[in-house]
């Protein structure tokens, strides 16, 4: 028994549609699967064009381009340099309008123990006008260098725990029973002074540049006693050494990373035996 046919014999059959957009006519085909593709998820190719579905597959496969150093580059500029300006800046503006983001935020070794979330949040505060121009002028002059160096992933790490090894060393160098509140990112902006003479060195470029600068800033707290010179040794350690563990060996993932968790582990440690041994 036989049935009529939707259309007559040799005929073309129905018009192709994109798989994507159902609605939409398609005579081009994708260069890799063969499917219909509208003009909407066409994407040039070296012969022809293919559809974003191929194009998605193949990016999840491709192999991802390294830094110099073995990070990981991504386009789109120094995202997580300006994204950590632009959180400073944001808490610094919330700060004028009210002295709670100071109380719940700032650092003091006389509470660290019970709040710890303050050992990095201070880093993201700052006191007067000049205090906050300062350290973001510094971080939007070297974050971009470092950041593209490390790869985002890593410049994040070298920078917060940077912070940490600042406010550890103020906790070490301060009596534990002080509740002089201590603010500023000076100690992750030391951290990438110190992380900048070991990068340079392995590429085999100058540092005078970065001794200069610090020999400049070791004389402010001289001239201005309220700053907290403590923070600035600690980060600058922190971020030399850090440095050094992701430059090893060009960088390879899982040695920097074990480097990385090392050092965290030991600030963890360092300052969990300041309180203890009081």
């Amino acid at each position: 028994m036989s049935e009529p046919a939707p259309y007559p014999v040799g005929s073309p059959g129905p018009p192709p549609v994109c798989p994507r957009h159902h609605d939409r006519v398609a005579y081009v085909r994708c260069q890799r699967c063969g499917q219909p593709t509208c003009p909407e998820c066409q994407r040039p190719a070296a012969v022809g064009i293919q559809c974003v579905g191929c194009v998605n597959a193949a990016a999840k496969v491709a192999p991802r381009t390294r830094t110099v150093l073995g990070g990981r580059s991504a386009d789109g500029g120094p995202i997580v340099t300006m994204t950590l300006i632009g959180i400073c800046v944001v808490l610094w503006l919330l700060q004028q309008a009210s002295l709670r983001v100071y109380q719940e935020l700032a650092f003091a070794p006389a509470i660290g123990d019970q709040q710890p979330w303050r050992f990095v949040t201070a880093a993201f505060l700052h006191g007067p006008l000049i205090h906050i121009l300062f350290n973001m002028f510094a971080l939007w002059m070297l974050g971009p260098y470092v950041e593209q160096l490390l790869g985002r992933a890593r410049f994040l790490a070298l920078y917060l725990l940077s912070a940490l090894g600042g406010t550890v060393a103020y906790l070490w160098m301060t009596p534990v029973t002080s509740r002089v509140g201590l603010v500023g990112a000076s100690g992750a902006v030391f951290g990438l002074f110190g992380s900048l003479i070991a990068l340079n060195s392995s590429l085999g470029r100058t540092t005078h540049g970065i001794w200069l600068n610090l020999a400049i800033n070791a004389v402010l707290p001289f001239l201005y006693p309220a700053i907290a010179w403590q923070a600035h040794i600690g980060g600058f350690l922190t971020g030399l050494l850090l440095a050094w563990l992701m430059t090893r060996r060009q960088g390879r993932s899982p040695l920097a990373w074990g480097g990385v968790t090392a050092v965290g582990l030991a600030l963890i440690a360092a300052s969990a035996a300041r309180y203890l041994l009081v």
